[in-house]
C-alpha cells in the first residue's frame, strides 16, 4: 500500500469486513492484521484508531479490539435555519459581508483519493521532509529544562534572533514575533492593519489563502496586476490613489502562483509608493528557503531595505520542512509592532514551547544545511522534468516563465478553454491539479492551472501525471 493512503485504505477494507462480526465480537489481533494485509504495525494501529473515533471499534487494554455495539438512534435534530439570518445580518447597511470561502485553500490541503497523483499540493512530499532530523530535534527539545513550561508570548529569544538574522540587519530580535505558521501571521497582520470594510491591495493573481483571510475579515481585496518582474509600480500607485487603501500584500520572492521575483529596479519603487500613500506593505516571504540548486542567490527581503517601518514581514519554516512544523514569524518596527503583538497574544497566547524548542534544535543542527541542499537540488530537478514533459506532451498549455525557486508552475490554457472542465477531467484521469480561478480576486483574464512538483514522489510520478493530464486535455481541448 502507498505510504500516504495505506491507513485510509486499510480502514476502508476493515469497514467492509465488519459485516462478518457481531456486535461485541473480538476482531483479529493487530499481528494478524499486519500479516494478512501486509502493512506495518503503525498502519494497523492508526487504522483502528480511526475506526474507534468513528464509533465502529472499541479497544480494551490487554484484551484487543472488538466490534462496537450499535449506536443508539440519534434524537431528531432541531431547525437551524435561523442561523442564515444571524450570520448574514450586518451591523450597518454599508458593511462588507464576511464571506468565508476556504475552497482555494482546501485544494492544497485535502488529500485526493488513493492512486491520484498530487499536482495540487502545497507542501513537500514526505520523502523530501527531514523527518528523522525533526524527530531527533523534537526528542532533544522535549528533554530541555523548562521545555514544557510557558514561553514568552513573543517567542523564545533565541528563535527570534535566528529569524531576525535571516531577514537582515535592519531587523532586530526585538522586532520579531513567533507565530503558529505563516497563515496565522498573515491573519494577524491583516487584522492589525485594516479595519472591516477597508480595501486591501493584492497582487493579481495571488495566494488564495490570503484572499480567504481578507474576505473573512470583511476586507475588500483589490487586484494589482503583475508580470515576470513582479507587481507593476505604476498600477500600484494608481490603485492606492483610486481606493485610499493603506495595505498592500505581496510575495516579492517566487510569487505564488506565478513564480515571479520582484526586480531590483521595482523594489525601491514599491517601498516609495507605499510610503507616499501612508500605507503598509505586508511581505509574505514564504519561499525564502526554496531556492533551486544552481540559481543565483535570492534578493534580500524587502524588510532589509526598509528604513521607515513600511514593511511588515511574514515568514515560516513550514514550506521547507513539514506542514506540521507550524512555526512562523512576524517582523515590524514602530508602533505597529505593539498592535501586532496585542492581537497575536489575544488570539493565541503563545506558540507551544516544545514546538519552538524543536525548531531551534532543527535549524541549529548539521542536518538542517544538508536538508536545504537536498531540497534545492530536488526541486530544481523536478521543475526541469515537469517543464520538459509539459512542453513535449502538452504544447497547447503555455508556460512562459520558469521560476528559479518555489515549487510550482503556472500554465495558461488556450483561449476559450473551460478551466473547470479540464480540472474535473484531470481528476477522472487520476491527476489532481489546482484551478487558476481561486488565485484571482476579480475576473481572471484567461484560464489557468497551477501544477506543483513538490508534492509528488519523483520523476516517474511526474511523467505519469503529465500523461494523465494529456488524457484529460484530449477529452476537453482535443489533441494539441
Amino acid at each position: 500500500m502507498h505510504k500516504r493512503s495505506s491507513v485510509a485504505e486499510l480502514a476502508m477494507i476493515l469497514r467492509e469486513e465488519f459485516n462478518r462480526y457481531s456486535s461485541g465480537e473480538k476482531l483479529p489481533s493487530s499481528r494478524a492484521l499486519v500479516e494478512h494485509h501486509r502493512v506495518s504495525p503503525v498502519t494497523v494501529s492508526r487504522a483502528l484508531a480511526r475506526l474507534t473515533a468513528e464509533g465502529l471499534v472499541v479497544t480494551r487494554p490487554g484484551s484487543g479490539a472488538f466490534r462496537a455495539e450499535p449506536r443508539p438512534e440519534a434524537a431528531a435534530l432541531g431547525d437551524t435555519s435561523w442561523q442564515e439570518v444571524a450570520l448574514s445580518a450586518d451591523a450597518s447597511a454599508d458593511a462588507v459581508p464576511r464571506t468565508v470561502d476556504a475552497s482555494g485553500v482546501l485544494v492544497t490541503l485535502a488529500a485526493p483519493p488513493p492512486g491520484v497523483i498530487e499536482f495540487n499540493g502545497g507542501y513537500l512530499h514526505p520523502s523530501l521532509q527531514p523527518e528523522r532530523a525533526m524527530a531527533a530535534a523534537l526528542a532533544r527539545a522535549g528533554r530541555r529544562p523548562g521545555a514544557w513550561g510557558r514561553p514568552p508570548s513573543e517567542g523564545l529569544p533565541e528563535l527570534r534572533a535566528w529569524f531576525a538574522q535571516g531577514i537582515g540587519p535592519a531587523v532586530a530580535a526585538a522586532d520579531v514575533l513567533i507565530t503558529a505558521g505563516g497563515q496565522s501571521a498573515l491573519t494577524t497582520a491583516l487584522r492589525a492593519l485594516a479595519p472591516p470594510g477597508a480595501p486591501v491591495l493584492v497582487e493579481s493573481p495571488t495566494y488564495p489563502g490570503m484572499l480567504a483571510i481578507a474576505r473573512a475579515a470583511g476586507l475588500r481585496p483589490v487586484p494589482v496586476p503583475l508580470d515576470a518582474d513582479g507587481v507593476r509600480p505604476g498600477l500600484l500607485a494608481d490603485a492606492f490613489r483610486a481606493t485610499g487603501a493603506r495595505v498592500f500584500v505581496c510575495q516579492p520572492l517566487f510569487q505564488n502562483p506565478t513564480g515571479a521575483v520582484l526586480s531590483p529596479a521595482r523594489r525601491p519603487e514599491v517601498l516609495r509608493i507605499a510610503r507616499e500613500a501612508g500605507a503598509f506593505v505586508i511581505e509574505d516571504d514564504f519561499a525564502r528557503r526554496l531556492v533551486h540548486a544552481g540559481a543565483d542567490a535570492p534578493p534580500a527581503p524587502l524588510a532589509a531595505d526598509d528604513r521607515d517601518g513600511v514593511v511588515v514581514h511574514v515568514g515560516s519554516l513550514t514550506k521547507v520542512a513539514s506542514p506540521s512544523l507550524r512555526v512562523g514569524v512576524l517582523a515590524a518596527r514602530g508602533p505597529v509592532l505593539e498592535r501586532l503583538r496585542a492581537i497575536h497574544v489575544v488570539d493565541n497566547f503563545f506558540v507551544p514551547r516544545p514546538l519552538q524548542e524543536a525548531a531551534l534544535e532543527l535549524v541549529g543542527s548539521p542536518a538542517w544545511g544538508r536538508h536545504l541542499r537536498t531540497v534545492a537540488a530536488e526541486l530544481g530537478a523536478r521543475r526541469d522534468i515537469l517543464a520538459a514533459d509539459l512542453r513535449r506532451r502538452l504544447p497547447e498549455l503555455a508556460l512562459p516563465y520558469i521560476p528559479s525557486g518555489g515549487y510550482h508552475l503556472w500554465l495558461r490554457l488556450p483561449d476559450g478553454a473551460d478551466e473547470a472542465l479540464l480540472v474535473a477531467a484531470a481528476l477522472r484521469a487520476g491527476v489532481a491539479v489546482a484551478p487558476g480561478r481561486p488565485y484571482f480576486s476579480a475576473e481572471p483574464p484567461a484560464g489557468r492551472l497551477r501544477l506543483s512538483f513538490a508534492g509528488v514522489a519523483g520523476a516517474p510520478e511526474i511523467a505519469e501525471g503529465v500523461r494523465r493530464l494529456r488524457t484529460a486535455a484530449d477529452e476537453v481541448l482535443g489533441r494539441g
